[in-house]
């Protein structure tokens, strides 16, 4: 696949040009006339007003609540950038704004709260929820994202999630279910190596423990996380050893690595030392922790997947946000549970297995067929709308997350083609 490159300038041009931004907002209802006017305002919008003051599930017929998610962040974690605040945070809240309606046609609003107070940030968030179908927590600093997410899914009612958390677990379970189909290995019998214990490391290694990973072990900056150290929070604890372990202990014969760190945090010798058949998550973006052409050469048997898209197996949270949200959010689920996680991710998995279209072997330029550099599907594979949303939505009502009875799915997955052109 070939490179994409962007100047500096090309870049805010495009934020710039023809309007600064990259999101607007339209109206969904004829205002031509006076009485379209009397119906959008006064005195046609008091019906409406009282009757949600009745029943406020009412909201939902006669608002955008239903499809309305926000984009909310405290800018302390931001892509690679780190801790660059609210407000330079917008660009990207923006940009998942962009993603959610290009790829599940739900609107969205982006809210930059300046606050690095996990109580303060709970207050505005909870305060300003009625508005929302959906909560999208974006670009929260470890480990205040963890209690963020606790406390606001438990005090709403409405589907909230951290997706740097669990955007990169649900597409990373997918690739690692298929990549064990290749390789003829069952997922409760892998030794599972993860390096980096941020955020996404956290709730990647929860995620394959539920799938039913037995042996996973973690390295932080300071090396194996084990029962022996003394400067463990509680998530890293989860995964702790029973005693200390080496670096290069870990690596020996294991068959997957998940990096979720930052360049050069495992080497060519630890990939020379696992098992045959390697399955080699390099996902530190933009610079992977490991280049794949140097992956192949020290082991032309491995599977490699990684965060960019100039590459194969690209682990892209849009394979899964927008189409978690577009489910759960059709079924008003109050929660999106770790049942709706694995749907997801089973979806992606089948998905990946099924003949590909021709219009996306068209748009990549190359044919694109299940196999080791084809594990997971691709963003613009226009069926994952269909495929995942449903998967979600089907788990929700499964597991009680949402309480809507007689859903009619085969009529919903026909809506869902036409969300998305």
């Amino acid at each position: 696949m070939a490179k994409i490159t962007v100047t500096d300038q090309e870049a805010l041009d495009y934020h710039q040009f023809p309007q600064p931004g990259k999101i607007s907002v339209e109206t969904t209802k004829s205002v031509a006339t006076q009485k379209d006017l009397s119906m959008a305002y006064t005195p046609g919008v008091a019906v409406p007003c009282l009757a949600i003051e009745k029943n406020p599930e009412d909201a939902y017929k006669y608002t955008a609540k239903s499809n309305l998610v926000a984009v909310i962040s405290n800018g302390t974690a931001v892509l690679g950038l780190g801790n660059i605040g609210a407000l330079a945070s917008k660009p990207v809240m923006e940009g998942k704004g962009v993603l959610f309606k290009t790829f599940s046609g739900l609107d969205s609003f982006d809210i930059e709260v300046d606050t690095e107070s996990i109580d303060r940030f709970c207050s505005v968030v909870a305060a300003i929820a009625p508005t929302f179908g959906g909560i999208n927590l974006e670009d929260i600093k470890s480990p205040e994202c963890f209690e963020i997410e606790r406390r606001l899914v438990e005090e709403l009612d409405i589907p909230v999630m951290h997706d740097d958390q669990h955007g990169t677990a649900v597409i990373s379970a997918a690739a690692i279910i298929n990549a064990c189909k290749i390789t003829h290995r069952r997922i409760e019998d892998l030794k599972l190596v993860v390096v980096g214990a941020g955020a996404a490391a956290i709730s990647c290694a929860r995620l394959y423990k539920h799938l039913g990973v037995r042996e996973i072990y973690m390295i932080d900056s300071k090396g194996v996380v084990h029962n022996g150290r003394s400067d463990l929070n509680e998530y890293k604890r989860e995964f702790s050893a029973p005693k200390y372990l080496s670096h290069s202990e870990v690596f020996k014969s294991a068959d997957v690595v998940v990096g979720l760190s930052r360049p050069g945090t495992f080497t060519l010798e630890d990939i020379k030392a696992m098992a045959p058949d390697p399955i080699v998550f390099t996902l530190a973006n933009p610079t992977p922790e490991i280049y794949p052409e140097d992956v192949k050469q020290a082991r032309p048997d491995a599977i490699i997947a990684t965060g960019r898209s100039d590459f194969a197996n690209q682990v892209n949270n849009v394979l899964g946000f927008p189409f978690i949200f577009r489910g759960a959010m059709d079924v008003r689920a109050r929660k999106i549970n770790t049942e709706m996680k694995v749907a997801a991710a089973n979806a992606l998995a089948k998905l990946a297995q099924e003949e590909v279209p021709q219009y996306l072997s068209e748009l990549y330029g190359r044919k694109l067929e299940f196999g080791r550099d084809y594990i997971i599907p691709t963003p613009f594979d226009k069926r994952l709308v269909v495929e995942v949303s449903s998967a979600v939505a089907q788990s929700a009502i499964d597991t009680g997350s949402s309480t809507i009875k007689d859903f009619d799915m085969k009529a919903y997955k026909k809506e869902l083609k036409k969300r998305v052109k």
